[in-house]
């Protein structure tokens, strides 16, 4: 069944509980032995909309904005936004707790190389960040003397009493009229290319290749129509499909099953570490840099 959904203007801000949260924050960073921590406004697929048990930077700072990025040190904190957001961040942003700095003036990094101290240790969620981004964040760890460490386990998610549940809603099949195409018919194109390029394995992290390659929907995330879910598509034999088993009932099991395994995504981390002297392709431009972390882990 068709839903629609429509932006909302509400104001839904926390403006109010941000410091004591950010207290909160370097508490448990102290805890872990940190001096600082990266908070994105990001998922594990970095979508740009993104389902409430997910919204950390919201819960943070107060700022409900598409884009943005925090970083909380034990002295200073400060939240980046582009120029879209100038009045929302002012209204929704505590700036006794963050200063805000425009994406214009001051990127993330630079900002970090400036205020972070030599010897610190700032962390990161691997799963919220890309390789590329990550990187560029190292980069400035050191030359500020400090480092970037990836973190297992996020420290807000310790905090977030009451975060709320992932999105459960069904999973769809699109009808061919409207895909155009079979997924049996792209899983051979595919394939074909992981032949031409002498690869094992893809890696589909982008739930919008998730929803094309196999014909897919879902409710998970505002505005768009995807589920999130997670693929590994091999040369040979069948792909597999990680998805949340709730979300997949016997009609969606029962058209999937010739083309591929259905498993829960809790799984994937296993499953790809055991890709061992295996030659795996994932995009590092949209992939999680924990993907890329276990890929290059297993050899």
């Amino acid at each position: 069944m068709f839903k629609a959904l429509f932006q909302t203007f509400d104001d839904i801000s926390e403006r109010s509980r941000s410091a004591a949260r950010v207290l909160a924050l370097r508490a448990e960073l102290a805890r872990r032995q940190l001096d600082g921590m990266v908070v994105p406004r990001a998922d594990r697929q970095q979508n740009e909309y993104l389902p409430a048990c997910e919204e950390r930077l919201a819960w943070l700072t107060g700022f409900t904005g598409s884009a943005g990025s925090a970083i909380v040190l034990t002295d200073s904190a400060a939240i980046f936004v582009d120029g879209r957001y100038t009045v929302q961040a002012k209204d929704q942003i505590d700036s006794a707790a963050f200063a805000i700095e425009h994406l214009s003036d001051t990127s993330p990094e630079a900002w970090l190389e400036r205020q972070a101290k030599s010897g610190s240790r700032i962390g990161f969620d691997p799963w919220l960040h890309t390789s590329e981004n990550a990187e560029r964040l190292r980069a400035a760890c050191a030359k500020a003397g400090a480092e970037l460490v990836a973190l297992d386990g996020n420290p807000i998610e310790a905090l977030w009493t009451e975060r709320p549940a992932p999105p459960s809603g069904p999973a769809t099949l699109r009808d061919i009229k409207f895909a155009g195409e079979s997924a049996t018919d792209k899983l051979r194109r595919i394939r074909v290319e992981l032949t031409k390029l002498r690869a094992d394995m893809l890696v589909v992290s982008d739930p919008q290749n998730v929803a094309w390659t196999f014909n897919i929907r879902g409710s998970d995330v505002t505005h768009t129509p995807l589920v999130l879910a997670f693929a590994l598509i091999g040369r040979d034999g069948k792909a597999t499909l990680y998805i949340d088993p709730g979300k997949a009932d016997a009609g969606l099991r029962a058209a999937l099953g010739e083309l591929a395994d259905l498993r829960d995504t809790g799984q994937l981390e296993a499953d790809l570490a055991a890709s061992k002297d295996k030659t795996v392709l994932l995009d590092s431009a949209s992939a999680a840099d924990a993907l890329t972390r276990i890929v290059k882990a297993a050899g």
